[in-house]
């Protein structure tokens, strides 16, 4: 009896070897196919899901979740068991954040519920890409749950070596795709745009190639004023933009580096936006200015684009500094450096454009009565002060289309475009009224006044004479009034 019971346990003994060997190869085989899976895919989300699946159909009545940084953030994961890694307080995620931090399986096991909590990092050679936490109930020896967690390693180990080479080859993709985006826009800058059009192709290619939502470029001039330049979006402009604006320009403006924040509601309560990304202009070593993107979701941007907005920014900041300087250039030919209206060709030209476009126009020509009068009396110096407040109660009086010129002298000049006689009659009056009672010491003006319509004949020398002849008769007839132009229009 007892040799029979010795040989029914020898036989059963063998049997449970058998089955074992056979499992034990059936689960190599499938590490083998899974191997050859997972290297020849280059997909960072296709490697994760291939390992839950396989791991999910070897061992169904484990539980298994993965945890992840913000950057593996992808809709194509959200059917599977993904957990954010963060430091939190939650004891699950603090041993998977030793696990992360280690590169070593770490293991804990509950008495209460008789479960072992098994958190074992996906590692590569270079790095460590994610924990794959394993829950064990335990219905096996001890023993044999040991060697589960052994060949879930094997199986982690070999998703870990096929996640770095799927991230490989996406950064090697994503930098070449920055190193185009790098060279597309310094091509496109180094074209002499305008401002408006350097910063509008700006703020399109950070829109499409970040994703950003808000944006701000924001320059100081030579006697420190802030610019809002084109390309900024209108949230900057708002109260609640302009608390964005403050910080980052407060942070950055000694700071060459920048900001890059995931959550910035500890800095900025209750604010719409989370994420931020700010990067300095840099022109001969000084902070002159500064880029910002924003986006609501938090730890939306990931670092890599924080290094690639910089990198454009940089390249970036030359050109629009080409571009302002361009403008002001521009700006000082066609600005009276005394008076900072417009110059007299300058109006030529808006006018002659206005003739070929319009419907109709009115064209003031303006001078200050006893002129040499105030110079002889003042000093030229004074006389210049006088000019200058004729010049600004101009301004003040039109629209920001009209186009107000130093004429020559004392003589200053306004084009109205669209404007008929008697609209411009009554811009001049409105101004010689305002001269009259602001100027100090205290002047007076003479304005004659001609018009001219679409359909008739006419020229832009012809409208000049007709308004000089009106200011003439207004000079002869007692000054400090406006006259219109008389008869026909040649």
């Amino acid at each position: 009896m007892e040799e029979i019971l010795r040989l029914c346990s020898g036989f059963l003994s063998h049997c449970y070897q058998s089955e074992k060997l056979s499992g034990n190869e059936n689960k190599y085989q499938k590490l083998y196919w899974l191997t050859e899976r997972m290297h020849a895919s280059m997909d960072k989300d296709g490697v994760l899901l291939e390992l839950v699946s396989t791991l999910q159909n070897m061992y169904p009545q484990y539980l298994f979740y993965l945890f992840l940084s913000h950057d593996n953030d992808n809709d194509r994961l959200l059917d599977l068991p993904v957990k954010n890694l963060l430091p939190e307080s939650d004891p699950a995620n603090e041993k998977a954040m030793q696990a992360f931090l280690s590169g070593e399986t770490v293991e804990e096991f509950d008495q209460r519920v008789l479960q072992t909590a098994a958190y074992i990092p996906l590692k590569g050679k270079q790095g460590i890409y994610g924990v794959l936490e394993v829950l064990i109930n335990h219905f096996k020896a001890s023993g044999e749950t040991a060697e589960e967690i052994s060949f879930i390693s094997l199986l982690a180990n070999t998703a870990g070596n096929a996640l770095e080479n799927a991230q490989l080859y996406e950064q090697s993709k994503r930098l070449i795709a920055d190193l185009q985006l790098i060279n597309e826009t310094s091509h496109q800058l180094n074209k002499n745009l305008r401002l408006h059009e350097t910063m509008t192709y700006m703020a399109e290619q950070i829109s499409e190639s970040f994703g950003g939502e808000e944006m701000c470029f924001v320059y100081t001039e030579e006697g420190g004023t802030a610019r809002m330049l084109p390309g900024s979006t209108e949230f900057f402009s708002s109260g609640e933009g302009a608390k964005y604006l403050s910080f980052a320009w407060d942070k950055t403006k000694d700071d060459p580096e920048g900001l890059f924040i995931g959550n910035i509601s500890l800095q900025i309560h209750d604010g719409r936006y989370l994420s931020m990304m700010a990067v300095p202009m840099i022109v001969s070593e000084k902070v002159r200015g500064l880029a910002i993107v924003l986006h609501h979701e938090p730890y939306f941007f990931p670092f890599e684009t924080f290094k690639l907005l910089q990198s454009l920014i940089h390249h970036s900041t030359l050109a629009l500094t080409n571009s302002m300087l361009r403008e002001e250039l521009e700006m000082l030919v066609r600005t009276d450096t005394l008076t900072r209206l417009y110059s007299r060709r300058h109006m030529d030209e808006k006018i002659n454009m206005s003739m070929k476009a319009d419907r109709q126009g009115t064209f003031i020509l303006l001078d200050i009565d006893n002129f040499k009068a105030v110079n002889d009396m003042y000093g030229h110096q004074v006389g210049d002060e006088v000019l200058q407040q004729v010049a600004l109660i101009i301004k003040e009086n039109i629209r920001e289309n009209d186009i107000g010129a130093r004429w020559g002298g004392e003589e200053l000049a306004i084009y109205l475009p669209h404007a008929d006689l008697e609209a411009g009659a009554a811009v001049a009056k409105r101004i010689v009224e305002k001269v009259e009672v602001t100027t100090s010491p205290a002047v007076t003006v003479s304005c004659g006044v001609s018009w001219w319509s679409c359909g008739e004949e006419d020229s832009l020398q012809k409208v000049f004479k007709r308004a000089d002849q009106a200011l003439y008769l207004a000079k002869g007839s007692g000054k400090n009034k406006v006259l219109l132009q008389q008869g026909s229009k040649e």
